[in-house]
């Protein structure tokens, strides 16, 4: 193999592949050699060498090379032909000279430029993800953007309908308020022609009676209901109410021709058939004997003058309720301590105590007759109690909750209680099951109150509101709005035609019967009131406070004063029947005598 036909394959010296010969190789070698030495002298300048590089043999190189590339045979034919050449002295290993640093140089930079090569690669992949993220940010930055300015302008155009609809609104609620008066104007009106009519009947359904009895010869003698309706019941026998109401039902239907026809009464012959013990509400035949009483009262408890005459230890808890007698003066009381007891004015004397309820005593109500009580209790029952008998006779249960309050109707045969479960059921005491329940007040009814010697029901609730309701159907016939917490309690005097209530912040109003709106409110806050009651004359009004007094009220005068010696919060009021004094009872467990 000769020399001129050799061409080294090494990537160290940049030649290209099989189209260069040695010369060209040998001057290419020469001139890279100048270069190496032009940077070894700059490199001398700036820095000194601490350790001489010496180069490297150019037979070495050569073999080197071919060692690494694998040309054995190569290898071979170059070491005998070289070492013939030296032993012949053709040439020394000094005419050779040494390879060029260059040459080494050369071949790290081509490793740091695989290095950057592959670097650059990375970096490029790298800015092509980096890119598509940057596409796809800005093509969800351009969704939203589109989004958003669709919503905006959804916005804009639900901002245009409802100030459309406010203005048609607008428009419209002079109407509905008109429409609204003349609803509850009409209601009113048939509540009140309702009553007259009731009455009316009652007194046609008498005189017919009557007449018929003077024509025949016979002297019967038709059951006339006086102020109390004292009906006495007992087991298996109908009181004289209902005894008067059947044998006026018979004249009735005797003389079809004169009596109109009655829903309700008719509803109530349906409900009949299948309820035989079902007790008749009565109609109102007679004019309220209260209104006659009333007028006797002509010098009602001046609030000046009035002192604590005594001081009553009747619980060892709080009284929550009081009673007074229908015509002796008689007082029952309930407290939290699941009794109630009987006592006598003024001295207090015990008479009897009752035991039964499982919870406390919230309401408690003499019948009519002075014979029975019913009571309220946290034990979700209504009780019946017979003083003769010195015992329960009767537990009403139904209400899902506390029961908060209860009442006798003036004919003695029905019983109103209202329940924290939103809900105030009548109860017919012969037939001993409920006649129906009135649903519509949206929080805990507080109180319930018949009309006297009516059907009307008044409640009041947590729900800010008064409701009159009509207890033979069950039905609501109006309700009273103006109280700004929740109403504790409310009451019609005696005449019927003014009801006070009492609400949770202490302001107390007074309501005409007829009018949606109140006649008079008086804030005797900020504590609680939790019960107002009129005096017979109903000139005089008596608040129960929270903060430990009696408010009391002359209307006359418009004066408002208070009454203080319990130790705690007061629960409830009562004026006797000539008005003459007040008892109070209280969170203590006390009733306190103002004369």
């Amino acid at each position: 193999m000769k020399t001129d036909d050799w061409v080294p394959a090494d990537d160290e010296f940049s030649l290209q592949e099989d189209d260069e010969d040695l010369s060209k190789a040998l001057q290419t070698i020469q001139e890279q050699a100048e270069d190496a030495q032009i940077l070894a002298l700059r490199s001398v300048l700036t820095s000194e060498k601490s350790v001489s590089e010496v180069p490297e043999a150019m037979d070495d190189f050569f073999c080197n090379f071919l060692v690494r590339l694998g040309m054995s045979r190569t290898l071979d034919c170059f070491q005998t032909e070289w070492y013939e050449l030296i032993q012949r002295g053709v040439f020394t290993a000094k005419d050779i000279g040494l390879v060029p640093t260059v040459y080494t140089r050369n071949q790290q930079l081509e490793a740091e430029n695989m290095c950057l090569r592959k670097d650059l690669e990375n970096y490029k992949l790298a800015a092509n993800k980096a890119k598509e993220a940057f596409l796809k940010m800005q093509k969800e930055r351009d969704f939203h953007r589109m989004h958003h300015k669709r919503v905006v302008q959804e916005k804009n155009s639900l901002i245009c309908d409802i100030k459309r609809l406010k203005a048609h609104y607008a428009s419209y609620e002079p109407v509905l308020k008109q429409l609204t008066e003349k609803y509850q104007t009409t209601l009113r009106q048939k509540m009140l022609t309702s009553l007259e009519r009731d009455r009316a009947v009652g007194q046609v359904t008498g005189l017919q009676a009557t007449l018929q009895n003077l024509e025949s010869g016979c002297a019967i003698q038709i059951p006339v209901t006086k102020a109390g309706h004292e009906c006495q019941r007992k087991k298996g026998l109908e009181g004289p109410t209902q005894k008067a109401l059947q044998e006026a039902r018979q004249q009735k239907i005797l003389d079809a021709g004169s009596a109109s026809y009655d829903q309700v009464k008719d509803a109530e012959k349906k409900i009949g058939k299948r309820y035989p013990k079902d007790s008749e509400f009565p109609v109102d035949i007679q004019v309220n004997p209260y209104l006659v009483c009333a007028k006797e009262y002509t010098q009602p408890l001046k609030t000046g003058e009035c002192k604590l005459r005594n001081i009553l230890k009747v619980h060892d808890l709080a009284v929550n309720c009081l009673a007074l007698h229908p015509r002796k003066d008689i007082v029952v009381t309930g407290s939290d301590d699941h009794l109630w007891k009987m006592w006598a004015l003024p001295d207090g004397n015990i008479i009897m105590t009752g035991e039964g309820h499982t919870d406390w005593l919230s309401g408690c109500c003499f019948h009519p007759s002075g014979t029975q009580l019913v009571t309220s209790s946290g034990d979700t029952t209504v009780r019946i109690w017979d003083f003769s008998k010195r015992g329960c006779i009767l537990t009403f249960e139904g209400h899902a909750h506390a029961v908060w309050d209860c009442s006798w109707h003036s004919c003695g045969d029905f019983v109103a209680s209202a329940s924290m479960d939103n809900t105030s059921k009548i109860w017919d005491v012969n037939s001993e099951r409920c006649r129906c329940t009135m649903c519509g007040h949206k929080d805990s009814v507080n109180s319930i109150e018949f009309l006297p010697f009516s059907n009307t029901v008044l409640t009041s609730s947590a729900d800010k509101t008064l409701s009159l309701w009509d207890a033979r159907t069950g039905l609501r016939v109006y309700t009273f709005y103006g109280h700004l917490h929740s109403c504790n309690y409310a009451t019609f005097n005696k005449k019927g035609d003014t009801i006070a209530s009492c609400d949770s912040s202490g302001v107390m109003k007074l309501w005409d019967i007829r009018k949606s709106v109140p006649v008079l409110s008086i804030d005797a806050g900020p504590h609680p009131a939790n019960q107002v009651i009129f005096d017979c004359s109903g000139r005089t009004v008596a608040l129960a406070s929270s903060d430990g007094s009696v408010k009391v009220l002359q209307l006359e005068f418009g004066q408002l004063s208070s009454l203080r010696g319990h130790g705690g919060e007061v629960h409830s009021v009562l004026f006797d029947h000539k008005a003459e004094q007040l008892l109070s009872g209280a969170a203590d467990g006390t009733v306190c005598l103002w004369t």
